[in-house]
């Protein structure tokens, strides 16, 4: 195994995407999170609870009838975004470039002329990008960085803009990107460490006192914890909602059993999630890009509890970290979509999540990652465009979650299904079976309208061929019963 990559959001090349991948690289062995014997409650948990934690295997996992099985999202492979180093007005290339060139002075990579880089990402770009996505109907994970890059305090003041200018830019970020994109911190500035008994940057200056390689030393889950929810509570007091967190570059590496633990403490004790998430970690080569379900107890029982691990199943090949580099595109599809990473995992039907950092896409004003972008997303929709699905990554979070964990009995002409978490879309195959089909919960029965191609499934239908019957509906929580071949 090659070193770990130990600062920066380098731009990664065919050579280089074991830089991400141990940059990112999974925590194998919590495969399928911490069994249900760990902890019943959120508690505090020690460095050596973590460190102990049994893992769960694949036969924790409810069983399912033979003949039954739960598909993707409308049978469809599930499409993400992950945007890393945005957040309002500050160009963070710009700014975190003088700060990891003082903790690492001999990396040549952050030699470079970032004077001569725009200080500011307009919100203009903001809104340009935010309307095409949504246009496209694309989803995905957009940083709010709290305090980027130590230049100041998204809910106080940002040196350098007017506090109407920050208020506007936080208000856009509600408006435009909320509806479509997960919001997460990336820590806390993304260069230094802050000491949180004065809310000042650690005084020295070393890779030991950067947030994209901290800590260097083993920290107890409650420390990471503390860290983390430092971070959320200065987006909640900004108005804006959170179920995860995003680490930049290196954070948690050494403490990656630690991490889950942490991010459920911090997450649930700041905003009261059900359903934790985050992103660290970027997948490569033949390995699966399924969520991780990790920390997970309480299956069997009404208050299941997990945090899901969702990986991106991409280097970053726009415009770097940076701004400066020039866009790779067809390392995530060329232009008529036959090849190329993103290509690959659609068809392996696993999610296809890309990943990309903001400075990138707006390439220091010339936005040539955007327009590159933009051509990786028409080229996708128009070859499988009835074969995937644009989704937030607590979407997909949430989706693993019940895909896994919702316990299913075939009774008569009925699944009985006992989901730990609502969802959308949730889709479900069974061998056989004749419509009409209808969905049964607290009393209320609801009829499945029949669509007669299986690209067709949505949320209240079903399809059947002389195969088997599919059916796609809103999950809820609780006791659902699948009707099937019976008039409500």
């Amino acid at each position: 195994m090659k070193s770990h990559w130990p600062a920066g959001e380098p731009q990664v090349n065919q050579d280089q995407v074991w830089i991400e991948q141990n940059r990112r690289r999974f925590l194998h062995t919590s495969a399928l999170g911490v069994a249900a014997t760990a902890i019943s409650g959120v508690g505090m948990l020690s460095s050596e609870s973590a460190e102990t934690a049994e893992v769960a295997s694949e036969s924790a996992l409810p069983e399912r009838p033979a003949g039954v099985e739960v598909l993707l999202p409308r049978d469809r492979v599930p499409l993400s975004f992950i945007i890393d180093d945005s957040t309002c007005l500050v160009n963070m290339g710009h700014f975190c470039n003088p700060q990891f060139a003082e903790a690492w002075p001999d990396r040549a990579e952050y030699q470079k002329p970032w004077k001569s880089w725009p200080r500011e990402i307009p919100d203009a770009f903001v809104r340009q990008f935010g309307e095409w996505c949504a246009d496209h109907d694309v989803k995905g994970k957009y940083s709010i960085v709290p305090n980027p890059a130590c230049v100041g305090w998204l809910d106080r003041e940002l040196p350098g803009w007017s506090r109407s200018e920050l208020k506007s830019s936080l208000n856009l970020v509600r408006e435009l990107m909320l509806p479509n994109w997960d919001i997460h911190p990336e820590m806390i500035t993304h260069t230094r460490v802050i000491d949180l008994k004065t809310g000042r940057p650690m005084e020295k200056i070393s890779s030991a006192t950067m947030e994209n390689s901290y800590p260097q030393e083993k920290k107890s889950v409650d420390e990471l914890a503390a860290y983390l929810a430092y971070a959320l509570r200065i987006l909640k007091n900004c108005d804006l909602p959170c179920e995860g967190v995003t680490t930049p570059g290196g954070f948690g590496g050494k403490v990656q059993k630690e991490l889950p633990f942490a991010v459920d403490q911090a997450v649930r004790d700041v905003y009261g999630a059900e359903l934790p998430h985050y992103f660290k970690y970027v997948v490569s080569n033949n390995e699966s890009t399924e969520p991780k379900l990790e920390h997970l107890r309480g299956v069997g029982t009404d208050d299941v509890r997990l945090t899901a691990n969702v990986p991106a199943g991409t280097g970053d090949w726009f415009g770097g970290w940076q701004g400066d580099s020039l866009s790779e595109p067809d390392r995530y599809c060329n232009p008529d979509a036959t090849n190329g990473r993103m290509v690959e995992l659609i068809q392996r039907r696993q999610p296809a999540v890309m990943l990309c950092h903001w400075p990138g896409m707006y390439s220091n004003g010339s936005q040539e990652g955007f327009r590159s972008f933009q051509r990786v997303v028409e080229s996708l929709a128009k070859r499988f465009g009835d074969e995937t699905l644009w989704m937030k990554v607590s979407e997909i979070a949430r989706y693993w979650a019940a895909k896994q964990l919702t316990e299913i009995e075939h009774v008569g002409n009925r699944l009985k299904l006992n989901a730990p978490f609502a969802t959308e879309k949730f889709t479900v195959r069974m061998d056989g079976g004749i419509g009409p089909v209808s969905v049964q919960h607290d009393g209320d029965s609801v009829s499945l309208k029949e669509t007669t191609t299986r690209s067709g499934l949505d949320s209240g239908t079903w399809f059947s061929n002389e195969n088997d019957l599919v059916a796609c509906f809103d999950l809820p929580k609780g006791t659902t019963h699948l009707v099937i071949g019976e008039t409500p």
